[in-house]
């Protein structure tokens, strides 16, 4: 496998997990049920930086993934760039 290939699929794990986490804030689901914990925890780390910056309560609107989404993809482009 190349690393070029890791990085992608790496990177396209982290949307995908993203991509879930939106549509469970939309949805009634479990929060302790593991699967949903699992999510929590790999995304956390990922929005938390910007909700600090941009609190939801304050907005109304929870911009963070949206950020992560856009520095997610800057990363991998500097990524490919370097290797």
């Amino acid at each position: 496998m190349s690393l070029h290939f890791l990085i992608n699929t790496l990177f396209n794990a982290l949307n995908l997990l993203l991509f879930v986490r939106v549509i469970l804030s939309w949805v009634p689901n479990l929060p302790y049920h593991p699967i949903v914990e699992s999510i929590y925890k790999v995304t956390d780390p990922l929005l938390k930086p910007f909700q600090n910056l941009f609190p939801t309560n304050k907005l109304g609107i929870d911009f963070s993934p949206i950020l992560a989404f856009m520095t997610l993809s800057l990363i991998r482009k500097i990524l490919f760039m370097i290797f």
